[in-house]
């Protein structure tokens, strides 16, 4: 048994024998709109055990590509979800659901300059995801290439292995300031800094989309839940622009 087939199997079992189990993945700018959308879903639904599990959405689709029991796959890249259905690793059609928005946020600088901030003598490292494999990294990349500056901070740059953890970077002051996800600044930790935003036009699209991995009923109704008005409004939120 692969390594981590084995860990979601001792994960459930060490959380009891539950009727219905949901295992999500998610990608890490989901946090804090799924942990919501899936808490308000279990209160209705106590029979119900849904484990969310985030990271970045490249690795996730790896994951997923050799076979890691995910019944739900939520990906800040729509073409991996797409590349998943193409390989027959997945079923059911492929749906977007948002738009994610980059922004500038630092707890100890301004941002109110934009994307010149990050020229000044006085950051000395500047957050991204990894762009490797995460959407929001390739998107942070691009806006620096857009605005002509990505060669004048290229040295300042320190990468998180998710958005998530681009943000704590900052949090923790290991980083002066990030190129961040609306929705993670948008979180109870972050939200009373306000972030400035990084327009759409300086970067792709980051289109969002998923896709039910398993045949498992259960992830069936919780998907039917996600496209309620209701959930839509809590993805409102934290920022995502809703397709």
């Amino acid at each position: 048994m692969k390594p981590f087939k084995l860990f979601f199997l001792l994960t459930l079992l060490g959380s009891g024998l539950w009727a219905k189990s949901i295992t999500i993945a998610a990608a890490s700018d989901m946090k804090y709109a799924m942990n919501e959308i899936v808490n308000l879903y279990v209160q209705r639904h106590n029979d119900v055990k849904i484990n969310p599990v985030y990271g970045s959405s490249g690795k996730t689709f790896t994951q997923i590509s050799n076979g890691a029991p995910y019944d739900i796959y939520y990906s800040a890249d729509i073409e991996y979800p797409k590349k998943l259905k193409a390989m027959g690793k997945a079923i059911g059609d492929v749906k977007p659901y948002a738009i994610g928005q980059i922004v500038l946020w630092s707890n100890t600088l301004s941002t109110a300059r934009g994307i010149e901030t990050l020229l000044s003598p006085n950051v000395k490292r500047v957050a991204i995801a990894n762009p490797d494999h995460a959407p929001y990294g390739r998107a942070a990349v691009a806006a620096l290439k857009y605005y002509g500056i990505y060669d004048d901070v290229k040295e300042k740059l320190i990468y998180g292995e998710n958005i998530s953890q681009a943000a704590q970077y900052v949090q923790t002051k290991a980083a002066d300031i990030g190129i961040l996800a609306l929705s993670i600044t948008s979180s109870p930790a972050l939200k009373n800094t306000p972030p400035t935003l990084i327009p759409k036009l300086s970067h792709p699209p980051l289109l969002q989309g998923y896709i039910q991995v398993t045949n498992n009923p259960d992830a069936t109704e919780f998907l039917l839940f996600f496209e309620t008005k209701e959930a839509n409004s809590i993805l409102k939120k934290y920022g995502f622009i809703l397709q």
